[in-house]
């Protein structure tokens, strides 16, 4: 899984600073097997921290990672792998 073409939408390109874009690809990449074709990333802002939770819903998984990013956003990314290409988006562009 994930082991194909890599996109991401427009959202993602105007909202998502580049360098956590390349973050959440790292995380799904290192995941361990199995792995969901669909992976959840929410960001958020606390205490000037960029926070983000990495989830998938089968099988269960959720990590948390703490960022010292100076320009943190606040957003819900979907990472989906539709067999042929992976595509990076915001939640609103489901």
């Amino acid at each position: 899984m994930f082991k194909g073409t890599k996109y991401v939408t427009k959202g993602v390109q105007s909202e998502i600073p580049v360098e956590l874009q390349s973050f959440m690809w790292m995380c799904v990449l290192a995941l361990p097997k199995p792995v969901d074709y669909l992976q959840i990333f929410r960001l958020y802002v606390s205490e000037g921290k960029q926070k983000i939770i990495h989830e998938q819903e089968q099988p269960e998984y959720k990590r948390k990672h703490i960022l010292d990013f100076p320009n943190p956003v606040t957003a819900k990314v979907y990472v989906i792998d539709d067999g042929d290409h992976c595509t990076m988006l915001l939640a609103e562009e489901y």
